[in-house]
């Protein structure tokens, strides 16, 4: 399996750098809106996925790995936005996103290098906030569980998790 990954993402390069969307003045041109080409391209690749993803999964398609087919819908919430307004600003900036990035090095350009160093320092730092969240909400649900109990017992209060004690199913404890 990791030689038909290669493949595919060697081709995807390889398709990446011959419609030049490793180049910085390509990337510039589109959001000035001077070349239409590029959301043509993305256009047609929604265009074409979505269908084909909705038709395979009423199908029930499996999936490489033997797993069913299930696409994911969820709402747009604020943290979604942000992260949009923050990938695209960086799309701006450097000119590029994450796969372009990745050929970027291979056809000569070194601000891939830079981008993909980026893309790296914000995901550690993604993961940072997320811990940090988790531990913040865990600490609260534990608190509200404690002090709901009327008479908390020596072993709810000393045990890492209320719920292994108490047999109360925390809600936070499936995100």
């Amino acid at each position: 399996m990791n030689r038909v990954g290669f493949a595919i993402g060697l081709g995807f390069g390889f398709l990446i750098t011959a419609a030049r969307l490793n180049d910085y003045d390509v990337i510039h041109r589109m959001l000035l809106i001077q070349e239409l080409d590029v959301y043509l391209l993305m256009a047609s690749a929604v265009a074409t996925a979505m269908p084909l993803l909705l038709l395979l999964q009423r199908t029930r398609w499996r999936t490489p790995l033997g797993g069913p087919l299930k696409v994911a819908r969820a709402p747009v919430r604020p943290r979604n936005i942000l992260g949009a307004t923050v990938f695209g600003t960086g799309w701006a900036v450097a000119g590029t996103c994450p796969g372009p990035a990745l050929a970027m090095p291979a056809a000569g350009g070194i601000l891939g290098v830079f981008v993909m160093a980026g893309l790296f320092v914000g995901a550690v730092l993604r993961d940072a906030v997320d811990a940090r969240r988790s531990t913040r909400q865990a600490a609260a649900a534990e608190s509200r569980l404690v002090a709901a109990s009327p008479n908390p017992t020596p072993a709810t209060q000393s045990a890492p998790y209320p719920s292994m004690t108490t047999g109360v199913h925390a809600s936070w404890m499936d995100r």
